[in-house]
């Protein structure tokens, strides 16, 4: 399905959508402080992006100009970021992860005449690198806003008018940000991304039922310098929802049963993470307790093949199932604040174990798909159209369609303009006819997109039979005692796979580790042929990690990096036949 949308200048700005956000009532942030939340309004917002958008263009940045930010998932961030896009410039997100040379790259790269940062640790980050960035003329942090405030203040009074007119100078195919892919085989790309992507993107919530509406609360932990974070900030700002800031990755259980959201956008791994939990909370329970877990199990999972199959439930089953939510599973709702309806998956590939095993206790995972090329998300499942072990069908104005070969492509007025100062990699994603050439392989069944691997990733064996490991990957991860893995196979006799540990619930056992992950293998093999099958694995004495560039900053496997890190184990593996 395509829906044509006004195209005329100005109206698909990021500039228009904060003019009409800000003329809301009610709050728009909520933010934690001194151990309390505080509500920001719509009002109190406005004033504050108006103030930094017109201290901005008193320091001489103005439209076309790019700018850096460099911070958690703030307040400050998304207030900055509104600022810029209403004065025309360019802002590049930076992950406050990364190391100073990385951050410099990206101010480097982007031309960068000015960069936000959170704090000194940021700032010395990239006063290091000062004497290798020749464009950079401002560097600010967070304590330094209310002096641009007030500087923005002035700039108002003596120069009229001179704010609004700059905001109706904002073309929608103005750039309004650039977005550095993570990198995972070379230098990241900076993706040239456009106000009218970005509204066109948001503006789409309007055509899926039961999404995001304005009484929705948002729990916001991604990082904002990634498409998923940034999308979901514009999207509270286009239908006047409330976000509820988590700059702490590691606090989401802890903010959702402060704030209660009904909105959790997140990557794979806190899901996983969470399903370990319940699982190993059920395998505990003994007794009356351990028969109250299985019945509400074998309850929820009846319901929850009725659910998928379209079919309505009977009388009676639902008053089960409405007993066991009572009993079992608001207890697992209520770590995630009881409120919570709209779990989105993105980022990553969610198991599909995974996501059936939360809808049996009544939380529905609506995973979506995307690339940062295409502005976000191409495909979502939604509450009203859902189907496990797929990424959903197309969002409403985006075409997608398989390939010869099997590769994914995707067309609408979401694509992005190209990658910045590379014209020879853009034009190797996206085709004459516009078509964006995603580099996954997938097939389409009844409207639903299924995606099986990136092409790259595809293992080709010794015996020439092509396997895609992400799926055996993200299986193995559905076991609660594995935390990563990665599949070995590509010119090889057979497949082998590394398995880090999840340390909290290792801790929990006492018997032999080694048997339960060979369980745990040879569970994922039992339907799978002889080539897709794990011969023989290694239990790493670590996990994956950013700070040995194992992973990036939202936590895909760099896979030449970790075989290169684990390449003795990878050949004892293959030392012998299995």
């Amino acid at each position: 399905m395509t829906v044509e949308v006004e195209r005329s200048a100005g109206t698909r700005t990021i500039a228009a959508l904060w003019t009409r956000a800000k003329e809301r009532s009610g709050t728009a942030y909520l933010v934690e402080r001194d151990g309390s939340w505080e509500e920001i309004g719509w009002a109190e917002a406005a004033e504050a992006v108006d103030e930094i958008a017109n201290g901005l263009l008193a320091l001489g940045v103005g439209k076309g100009d790019a700018v850096g930010i460099l911070a958690r998932t703030t307040l400050e961030w998304c207030l900055f970021d509104f600022a810029l896009g209403s004065i025309g410039s360019i802002g590049a997100g930076i992950y406050p992860s990364l190391p100073a040379r990385d951050c410099a790259y990206v101010l480097d790269h982007s031309d960068a005449v000015a960069v936000l940062v959170e704090d000194a640790e940021q700032r010395a980050k990239v006063e290091a690198e000062r004497p290798n960035l020749p464009k950079l003329r401002h560097v600010l942090s967070f304590d330094d806003l209310e002096g641009l405030r007030a500087r923005g203040r002035e700039h108002a009074a003596q120069s009229p008018g001179a704010l609004e007119g700059v905001r109706a100078s904002i073309a929608q195919d103005d750039l309004f940000t650039y977005i550095y892919t993570s990198g995972t085989t070379g230098p990241p790309k900076a993706c040239m991304i456009t106000h009218r992507n970005y509204y066109d993107m948001v503006g789409a919530v309007d055509d899926v039922p039961q999404f995001i509406g304005p009484d929705d609360l948002i729990l916001l932990y991604l990082p904002l310098a990634h498409n998923f974070g940034r999308c979901m900030h514009l999207l509270a700002g286009y239908v006047g929802c409330t976000i509820a800031f988590c700059p702490d990755p590691a606090r989401v259980g802890e903010a959702a049963a402060a704030v209660k959201p009904t909105v959790l956008p997140s990557v794979p791994r806190v899901f996983e993470k969470v399903h370990a939990a319940v699982v190993s909370s059920f395998d505990e329970a003994t007794g009356v307790k351990r028969r109250l877990v299985d019945w509400a199990l074998r309850t929820g999972r009846r319901v929850s093949e009725l659910r998928q199959a379209g079919k309505p439930v009977p009388a009676g089953l639902g008053a089960q199932h409405r007993l066991a939510d009572k009993l079992v599973y608001s207890k697992v709702k209520a770590k995630l604040g009881g409120r919570l309806r709209l779990p989105i998956s993105g980022g990553a590939p969610l198991a599909k174990e995974i996501a059936e095993f939360f809808h049996v206790i009544d939380i529905l995972i609506c995973e979506g798909y995307g690339q940062t090329e295409g502005t976000t998300a191409s495909n979502v499942n939604m509450p009203s159209r859902f189907r496990f072990g797929t990424v959903g069908p197309a969002i409403p104005g985006i075409e997608v369609r398989i390939a010869d070969d099997g590769e994914v492509l995707v067309r609408s007025s979401t694509v992005f303009a190209g990658y910045y100062k590379n014209e020879e990699a853009t034009r190797a994603v996206v085709d004459d006819d516009g078509w964006l050439h995603t580099g996954d392989v997938g097939s389409i069944e009844d409207g639903f997109l299924a995606i099986t691997d990136r092409k790259k990733d595809i293992i080709v064996t010794a015996g020439g039979k092509n396997v895609s490991p992400q799926n055996i990957e993200n299986e193995l991860k559905a076991t609660r005692f594995v935390s990563q893995a990665l599949v070995i196979g590509d010119r090889r006799p057979y497949l082998t796979a590394l398995i880090t540990l999840d340390e909290a619930e290792t801790e929990k056992v006492n018997g032999d580790v080694q048997a339960l992950v060979q369980n745990a293998v040879d569970d994922v093999n039992r339907d799978k042929a002889s080539f897709e099958q794990v011969k023989r694995f290694a239990i790493l004495q670590r996990d994956f990690s950013a700070e040995e560039d194992e992973v990036t900053p939202t936590l895909k496997l760099r896979r030449k990096v970790v075989a290169d890190h684990f390449a003795n184990e990878i050949e004892e593996l293959y030392a012998a036949t299995p």
